[in-house]
């Protein structure tokens, strides 16, 4: 069996056909999945996608692009939902700041605090993070030190294959690899792949985006973490089953699922 830790079931391009989906994945031996918490406007959403699916769960959080909304969301009225496994997606994301000098660093401010809160929140409710880090490996780590995130640990969703990064798997921090793996130019990551300590690898999709080869430039859906656990079992050698055998104890693990 393959649990997908990172799946985007609420988006709107699963709308029409999402049982049709998770159909797919199931004939797959992809049977566990997790929704993670990015934009406050899609997690009810997410809530009555996994009352409607039982091996369907959920976090709360929000994404770093979605910073501005982190006062919006209402903790408290999700996160002890029988679903809920996990705080966030939550993180920092550089990539993308635009304006002056001190618009870039107010955002960044911003994402740092927003980030900083959902930690505590973790730690308060005693959930797991799924952390999203892009361009920003120095200031994820020094928070996630700093706030003692180790407490709770987490996942680092769709690793960006930062060496510096992987002493965090000695704080309870896991690494997702997703369909990145499979691309052409993900060079570095799978240089590092052998890196990550076996029991700390989860496998992931984060559809609808970043579909595996060979089907890159379509929708991703969950079916799609089987070419994600063939590239990880052809790399380091190990059997496919093998793989997802131990990615989904993994993911058990720090989940709490069964």
């Amino acid at each position: 069996m393959i649990i997908d830790t990172h799946i985007h079931l609420d988006d709107e391009r699963y709308r029409d056909d999402l049982n049709l989906v998770l159909e797919r994945a199931v004939a797959d031996d992809v049977q566990r999945y997790i929704i993670p918490g990015a934009d406050p406007k899609t997690l009810d959403r997410a809530v009555e996608i996994s009352e409607k699916y039982e091996h369907v769960y959920f976090a709360v959080g929000v994404h770093p692009y979605d910073a501005e909304n982190f006062e919006t969301l209402d903790f408290e009225k999700y996160v002890h939902h029988e679903k809920c496994v996990a705080i966030g997606e939550c993180g920092l994301d550089y990539f993308r700041l635009e304006g002056s000098e001190e618009d870039i660093a107010a955002e960044k401010a911003m994402q740092r605090d927003v980030f900083t809160q959902q930690i505590n929140l973790a730690k308060k409710y005693n959930k797991p993070l799924i952390i999203h880090i892009r361009d920003a490996s120095n200031d994820s780590k020094s928070i996630l030190l700093e706030e003692n995130a180790g407490e709770v640990g987490g996942v680092l969703h769709c690793f960006n294959a930062d060496e510096q990064l992987l002493s965090l798997s000695e704080q309870n921090f896991y690494f997702g690899i997703g369909g990145v793996l499979t691309f052409k130019n993900a060079r570095k990551l799978v240089q590092v792949l052998d890196k990550i300590p076996k029991d700390k690898l989860l496998i992931e999709t984060d559809g609808p985006y970043l579909t595996p080869q060979p089907h890159r430039g379509k929708r991703n859906e969950p079916a799609y973490t089987t070419f994600v656990a063939q590239k990880v079992s052809e790399l380091l050698d190990i059997d496919y089953l093998d793989v997802c055998n131990s990615s989904t104890y993994n993911a058990q693990k720090l989940f709490n699922i069964k």
